[in-house]
């Protein structure tokens, strides 16, 4: 018997980051994906499927340029050329955005949902193969498409059951704006970054020189918008960075306006993880929930410097930690020599069904076994341990 054991143990061992998804789990994230993505679709976004491996060089160009550490590579044995497994589906939208409907009108609404493949998992998420649920808004420069990407992403989550949603807006440009002004050796420069990132206050004041009381001040302010907002309208900035701000200031205003009671904050130098985005950047988060619901901003489909664009994309395994545990399905046990126009007509009025195969001595008993929680008796539907009818 423990050899028998060993090996179904061997058989089920799966790599790090890895893991079957059993009933009802896969179910039920499959219901919610389809139900996200009717979300997006219901504000003009199409959906598009890209491939899950294409060659490296497009899978790399561009924003995805960032995933290139998190890559599973391997040949193509029909070109010869390297491959990639997608890490984000992102690029590929952008891809297929700038190629195969680079004449389609703008703005250009896309939408998306699939799996994702990673080399390493991140520190709050162990799993290596993840589901992304997303939209991207191409075409479209304004402030308004910025807000509008924003809003949808909550209304999506929102509409899968989430419930105490925040939004914490970034602007990956500001920083840089500011030290294009700074003259220091490259060492010193990387230093400040990284005490910057670090939101480390007393080693920017120690090597930021001139700019250094704008960092701080910078630095200072993040946290709710009304406070955050105050505090950076008097700083003096150059003119990029100012530009950067302004362009913060009317999205929270135009997202404020439509969602009066959603908590933002603002963290304007934060930039880990959103280095390849060109304007307003953004993370979603739900109460109790460790970690980030999804997460998107403005960049450019493939490095293109005549278009621009903006998106989010949703993790569905966090999305997932925000909501009850499935519900027990409901299934209506029919027993063996159920006339089929019977469970037919069940199924056509929303039932699920399971028919039995053979006969048995106790209906109840094997319907239990079977999981299900009625049986067809009589020309009705009866709750087990009931005796009314349920239909």
């Amino acid at each position: 018997m423990s050899d028998t054991l060993t090996e179904l143990g061997r058989r089920a061992l799966l790599p790090a980051g890895l893991r079957d998804i059993l009933p009802p789990s896969a179910g039920n994230e499959a219901r919610l994906i389809e139900l996200l993505v009717a979300r997006t679709v219901a504000h003009g976004y199409e959906r598009v499927k890209p491939p899950l491996i294409e060659f490296e060089t497009s899978l790399l160009e561009g924003p995805g340029a960032a995933t290139s550490d998190r890559v599973f590579r391997l040949m193509d044995p029909m070109s010869q050329r390297m491959m990639g497994v997608r890490a984000d589906m992102t690029v590929q939208v952008a891809r297929i955005a700038s190629t195969r409907l680079k004449n389609a009108p703008r703005p250009l609404r896309l939408c998306y949902s699939g799996e994702v493949l990673r080399t390493v998992a991140d520190q709050l998420n162990p799993e290596r193969e993840m589901v992304q649920v997303g939209a991207e808004l191409i075409g479209s420069a304004t402030a308004e498409a910025d807000a509008e990407i924003i809003l949808v992403g909550i209304e999506t989550l929102r509409s899968a059951g989430v419930k105490g949603l925040s939004v914490d807006l970034m602007v990956p440009p500001l920083v840089p704006a500011v030290l294009a002004e700074v003259v220091l050796p490259s060492s010193d420069l990387a230093r400040l970054r990284a005490a910057i990132d670090r939101k480390d206050i007393a080693a920017v004041e120690a090597l930021g020189g001139a700019v250094a009381p704008v960092l701080t001040r910078l630095l200072a302010a993040t946290g709710p918008k009304d406070a955050a907002l105050s505090a950076l309208a008097g700083i003096d900035l150059p003119d990029d960075a100012r530009a950067a701000l302004d362009r913060l200031t009317h999205v929270v205003d135009l997202v404020a306006a439509a969602e009066p009671e959603l908590a933002i904050t603002l963290d304007p130098v934060e930039n880990r993880g959103f280095e390849y985005h060109t304007g307003i950047a953004f993370s979603l988060f739900a109460r109790g929930v460790r970690g980030e619901m999804g997460r998107g901003g403005r960049y450019r489909p493939n490095g293109d410097p005549t278009e621009t664009a903006t998106g989010f994309t949703l993790y569905m395994e966090m999305v997932l930690q925000a909501l009850p545990a499935p519900a027990k399905r409901e299934a209506v046990y029919a027993p063996y020599g159920t006339p089929r126009e019977s469970t037919a007509a069940l199924r056509a009025a929303g039932r699920v069904t399971v028919q039995g195969l053979e006969p048995v001595n106790d209906i109840d008993a094997e319907a239990r076994r079977q999981r299900c929680t009625s049986v067809w008796r009589d020309g009705k539907v009866i709750a087990l341990g009931a005796s009314e009818d349920k239909r």
